[in-house]
């Protein structure tokens, strides 16, 4: 009987102990290229490519002979070949022992093999799991490059087989690890040490740095010894440093760091090295609307305030005059090693043109010069190129009253003065234009006077007064007040009290015109005569202020 040869073979199959699906046993005969050659017991070997034997960024260390779990996909393909698969039995083997580790909480090993939606495919022993992108580390990672095919430790999160997903978890290892760094390093530190930390963040007022289980704050102000405008110039993050530990809070786990303090302070010998009085070369480092700093050594700066920038101008900028990097001569005016300042002087290396002037010339000397500018309280005059003198408005004129007098005059006319009074320390020049001449007014005992008034009458642009034995007398609306907008006889009550200086008599009323306004610009000029500069940049709110701090000083002064 002659048998179908047909029939024998699947007879033979069907009795064949493997089925299609199934995880067997097979021997590596040989490895051909990138194949190996395996034999499972059947007519024909199958062969399997040899990236199946190892995870991605593993060589490979087959060798004939070895013994592998193989996954049976095909009794025979079409060249008669069993179909097998070693990934796949790979799979199947992972995720049964990737659910004991899970059960156990145990650590896997993973290798990120790319990148997918919302994280990366991570191989485990050929098992496929998912990372998300904020479970790779502590914080976001901008390059993962590194991590890229390399065996990193990681934790199981999720595992569901029947939809085939694993979610994984490198994160939550690290955070562990962080824990127990920050608590050691919580148990030995100690101000004084020194650590080596990563820069973790750049704000305005310092840098926060890792040091490895706990963050620490080096202030802007321990830096550098040197001026830091802002920590960013100096820094960015993920720079690797060392620090000393300067304070450490225990009760709120606080620990602050420097970086300065690593090195020596450059301090510590200025006032050996720099004397008061002494003249020094060297170059301006930074510029501000105050002043310029000037660096002296690395790490000591020294200040010009404007004030000392030039003998004439007081509101100099000093932009105008200097440049960052330029090399000046200054002179060390004072060293406060206890604030960490030294205040220097540019104008103290050139002349002082108001002593060469008061050698020149003294009180009482008849001069000429033009009008540079015109205040409410006086008249500017320029005594030489750089300085101006000072006719206060009472200086003026004997027969007109202040405002009157000083309206005569223009800018850029020139006038001629008497000097009355040379103030180098002050830096001033008073003038006069009335005393070139003697006053035609008889001289009443009053003149000139404060008194105090009784207001009787107001009219629109009167304020009628009696003062001192039943003497009458009247302040016109123009001399209510210096300011205009405050010449308005309503603010004033009949009854009233108020101060007024006697300006002239009325010898046909028998009675006198006193002003507001002159006594104003009067306490102004005696505020000027001890606080103020004749520079024509003043201004009576800079006299007024220069009183006020006077006025600071002291009391200060009295309470030490």
């Amino acid at each position: 009987m002659v048998e179908n040869f047909s029939e024998l073979l699947e007879q033979s199959l069907s009795e064949f102990k493997y089925k299609e699906g199934q995880i067997i046993k097979g021997t590596v005969l040989s490895i051909v290229n990138d194949t190996v050659v395996v034999d499972v017991g059947l007519k024909a070997e199958g062969r399997i490519p040899i990236k199946e034997f190892h995870s991605p960024g593993e060589e490979h260390s087959v060798k004939v002979g070895d013994k592998y779990d193989v996954y049976l996909e095909k009794l025979e393909n079409k060249e008669g070949e069993a179909l097998l698969s070693r990934e796949r039995a790979r799979k199947e083997e992972s995720w049964s022992n990737l659910e004991k580790q899970q059960n156990q909480k145990e650590q896997v090993t993973g290798v990120i093999t790319g990148r997918v939606k919302g994280g990366f495919a991570v191989d485990i022993n050929g098992a496929v799991a998912f990372l998300p992108g904020s479970q790779v580390d502590l914080k976001p990672i901008k390059d993962i490059s590194p991590l890229l095919n390399k065996p990193q430790p990681m934790i199981i999160l999720k595992m569901d087989k029947f939809r085939g997903n694993i979610v994984v978890s490198r994160r939550v290892l690290l955070e562990e690890s962080r824990k127990a760094d920050r608590s050691k390093l919580l148990s030995d530190i100690n101000e004084g040490d020194k650590l080596k930390g990563v820069v973790k963040n750049i704000t305005d007022y310092g840098v926060f740095v890792d040091l490895g289980g706990m963050d620490g704050l080096i202030h802007v102000t321990d830096i550098s010894w040197e001026r830091v405008n802002h920590p960013s110039e100096m820094f960015k993050i993920g720079d690797d440093i060392e620090v000393i530990v300067i304070k450490y809070d225990k009760e709120n786990n606080r620990i602050s760091l420097g970086l300065k303090q690593l090195t020596d302070d450059p301090w510590k010998n200025v006032e050996n090295i720099y004397k008061v009085g002494a003249k020094i070369k060297s170059q301006i480092s930074s510029i501000a609307d105050y002043g310029a700093f000037i660096e002296l050594q690395k790490g000591v700066e020294g200040l010009i305030h404007t004030s000392e920038m030039s003998w004439v101008n007081k509101n100099i900028n000093p932009n105008s005059i200097l440049k960052i990097g330029e090399e000046v001569e200054v002179m060390i005016l004072e060293i406060d090693n206890v604030k960490r300042r030294i205040s220097l002087g540019l104008k103290q290396c050139t002349e002082n043109p108001w002593k060469i002037f008061a050698s020149t010339k003294k009180e009482g000397d008849i001069a000429e010069g033009e009008i540079k500018n015109i205040t409410d309280f006086g008249i500017f005059v320029g005594l030489t190129e750089e300085l101006d003198g000072l006719i206060h408005a009472s200086d003026v004129s004997w027969e007109d009253n202040s405002s009157k007098a000083i309206e005569k005059y223009k800018i850029g006319e020139k006038v001629k003065f008497k000097i009355l009074d040379i103030d180098v320390e002050k830096e001033r020049v008073s003038l006069g234009i009335k005393q070139l001449t003697k006053s035609s007014i008889k001289e009443d005992k009053l003149l000139n006077k404060t008194m105090t008034c009784v207001i009787e009458k107001i009219e629109e642009n009167k304020v009628f007064v009696s003062f001192e034995k039943n003497l009458k007398g009247f302040v016109k609306k123009s001399n209510l007040a210096k300011v205009k907008t405050e010449q308005n006889t309503s603010r004033f009550a009949v009854g009233e009290k108020l101060d007024a200086k006697v300006l002239k008599k009325i010898a046909k009323d028998d009675n006198y015109e006193l002003s507001i306004k002159d006594l104003e610009i009067q306490e102004e000029k005696e505020a000027l005569k001890e606080y103020g500069s004749s520079s024509s940049g003043a201004s009576i709110g800079d006299i007024i202020g220069a009183a006020l701090e006077e006025d600071k000083k002291k009391s200060k002064d009295e309470t030490k």
